[in-house]
This record gives C-alpha cells, structure tokens and sequence, in this order.
C-alpha cells in the first residue's frame, strides 16, 4: 500500500476546571508509510500550539436536512468566544454550546452601533476534508472594519487557526454536497456598559456558524434591479468599505420599496453622475465593448465608498489571469450603461459576494424606463451569460478542492 500523508489534530490535555477541559493543540503532520508499526511514525510539528478552552454541548442538535435549509436560520452545535479588555488585553479563546449572550442594556454596541462583522465559508472536497476559501483576506478586512469604528484588532492568522479548531468540532455540520457550504459569521462588539460616547474599555468577539444551500437552488436566477436615485448606500470619508452593522439597517428600506415594485436589489448610485457603487450587498460588474472598441470587465475602484469583497478581488484576479480581455477598476455611470445598451456595446452585468458568487442582472429599472441587460445571446432560455457562468464555475473548483489553487485553505 502506498504511503499516505494525513494531518491529525493531536489534543493533549493540560488541566480540568469546572468540568471543561483546556486543550494544547499541536497540528502535526504524519507520514503513514505501509507495514511500519506506531511506535515509528515520523511527527513533524508544522505549527505552533495554541491554547484553547473547550467545553463541549452536552446534547448535540439534529441535522437539518439538506434541502430544508434556509440562509441563516440553522446553527451549528457550537460557538468561538474571545473576550477583550483594554486593561488585560484578549482572554483565552473559548469554545462552547452554542447560546445566548449576557449583555446588559446599556452596553454601547445597542445605543451607538459598535459592531462589525465578516462573512465565509467552508466547504467539504470530495474527500471530505473541509476547506475554507481566503480566509486571510476575510481577517484583514476584519481588522480595517474594526479599526474604522474604533474597536480592538487582532491576529488575523491566530483567529484563522481558532476557527479551524471550531470547524473540526462542528464538522459533520458541513454538508458534503457541492451547491452547499457552513456559513461562517465572525463578530466584534462593545460590551462595554455605559452611555457615553467614547472609545471602547470591553468587547466581545464572537463567531457562529450556519449550514447553508446553493443561493440558487434551480440554476441561475438573473435578478432585476431599481437603480436608487432618492438613496445613497455610502459617501466619500464615510464607512462604505467597512462591513458594520449601520452600512446595512439603512438599506432595508429602500430594499422593501424595489421588492413592491418587483425588483429584487437596488442599485446602488452615488452622485449627480449617477456613478455604479454596488448591487445590494454585492460588488458590480459591467461586461462590455468600450466607446474604444475594446472588450472591458469593469468594476469601480475601492475609493473607500465600495465594500473590498473577496470574490470581487477573486473576480479580477482571474480576469487578468486569463489575459482575453481588458480588466479595469474605475468608475462608471447609469449614462455609461444606457448608452452602451443602446448602441448594442454591453455584453453583461452581474453581482459578486460570498453568498451568491455570482449574481447575473438581466434588467435595471432607471428613470422610469427599464434598461435589458443582454445574458447569454447564442442561448435565449439562459439565465446567465458566458462570463458569469465560466467565473461561478471557476470559484466554486477551486472553493470545493476539484482545481488546485493556494486560495483554496485546507483546515
């Protein structure tokens, strides 16, 4: 038999305080070679320990059937819980059966939005190891969200590894079918309890997570857009590019108002311009032959108005992987769009983000005219054009473990 390399998470157990275990985990790589006894396997330490407090669910949950799941209504057994506190620092990660949280009311996160979060996902490849897709670059954008409303950073890579050890506990949650993933939900706020505005003494990092479906269940669904002129989503010097909680309440509404109309996103505009900023939650792009004749994939610049997402980043990297086309990040108008639409130069639009990949747009609203949005010319029944469905598929190999690629994080 051919010799296999495994990576086993070793425990070893350093003391017993009310009756949770607190943990050393060391990663070790070992070589399985056939025909050798125990006692001769090679160890080789490939990280460092880190210390780890677990306390296990007393009563595990039932699985909840794969086609019975909804976008954040199912959780997991467990949660990740790091305390922090301007005078001591962080505390030692926590893991435990997922629950409540004991907050008091005045707690500043309630009264003046201290909050910021992130969103990613994990995936199981067809042998069942569990992967995550970037998670650096979801760390980074932590820390720069957390910054921009003055709460406590951290190491990026050490909560990386923290996560690890929650997704090991909690992997039979993942599901094995490609389409389906574990949502996961890192959280930062201010507990800190009092009502007066200022910088942050105590916080809470917290991480849940959630089994989830395909964000389309039946293929493609390309959606409708009302491009948003009586609304803005960010502004220059504002928090556009920070994932906190109050870039989102305030696009509820608008949201509500599109979905009565029949559209299933805002656009969103900024300007007297009417400059692209994004499509719901999702960064966007515009595939199409430029006033110069050429192909163009064109997305807007992060001028701090425009969320840095992963996939988008993903999404350019690629492009330009492939050199077919020009590749831009720069601005562009509703004037720009219609134009194009008019003189039969746009080619395609879609949406990115974790939730969707790729999200294709077949018509925006602006105006009082509804602008089409071409998808796939050499197949009329298609719900996404070429571009878009070549980019999904391509994500989703490299997220799922069926192409190589360093992006692709096994846990």
């Amino acid at each position: 038999m051919s010799a296999e390399k495994w990576s086993v998470l070793f425990h070893s157990t350093s003391g017993y305080r009310r009756n949770a275990v607190s943990f050393t985990y060391l990663l070790l790589t070992i070589d399985f070679a056939s025909h050798i006894s125990l006692n001769l396997f090679i160890l080789r330490i490939v990280k460092k320990h880190t210390k780890l407090k677990i306390y296990p669910a007393t009563t595990l949950k039932q699985l909840t059937p794969h086609k019975d799941l909804i976008f954040g209504r199912t959780f997991t057994d467990h949660m990740l819980t790091i305390e922090w506190s301007s005078d001591s620092g962080w505390a030692d990660p926590v893991i435990k059966e997922y629950g409540t949280l004991s907050i008091e009311p005045s707690a500043s996160v309630f009264h003046y939005s201290f909050e910021c979060f992130e969103g990613l996902k994990a995936y199981k490849d067809k042998s069942g190891r569990t992967r995550l897709f970037r998670p650096d670059m979801n760390m980074k954008r932590f820390n720069n969200s957390a910054k921009r409303i003055a709460l406590p950073t951290f190491d990026g890579n050490e909560l990386i590894e923290c996560l690890k050890s929650l997704l090991r506990l909690d992997s039979h949650w993942i599901p094995n079918e490609r389409g389906y993933s574990l949502y996961i939900r890192p959280t930062l706020i201010s507990t800190q309890n009092t009502l007066g505005v200022g910088p942050v003494s105590q916080a809470l990092l917290f991480i849940i997570c959630s089994p989830v479906g395909p964000y389309y269940k039946t293929g493609f669904n390309a959606v409708r857009l009302y491009a948003t002129t009586e609304n803005v989503r960010a502004w220059p010097g504002g928090t556009g590019d920070a994932k906190i909680g109050g870039n989102y309440a305030p696009c509820v509404r608008p949201q509500v108002l599109a979905a009565e109309k029949g559209y299933q996103q805002n656009l969103w505009l900024f300007g007297e311009k009417h400059e692209i900023t994004e499509v719901g939650t999702m960064n966007c792009f515009m595939f199409w032959k430029n006033e110069d004749g050429e192909t163009e994939l064109v997305t807007p610049p992060l001028d701090g108005s425009i969320l840095p997402g992963v996939v988008r980043d993903s999404v350019l990297s690629l492009t330009k992987s492939w050199n077919e086309f020009k590749v831009s990040e720069r601005k562009f108008c509703m004037s720009d769009i219609v134009k194009a639409s008019e003189q039969g130069r746009l080619l395609e639009m879609f949406g990115t983000g974790t939730a969707c990949i790729v999200s294709p747009i077949k018509e925006i609203y602006y105006k009082g005219q509804d602008i089409n949005i071409p998808l796939d010319a050499n197949d009329p029944s298609s719900n996404a054009g070429p571009l878009a469905k070549r980019l999904a598929d391509e994500l989703m190999g490299i997220q799922y473990g069926e192409i190589p690629h360093e992006w692709s994080v096994i846990v």
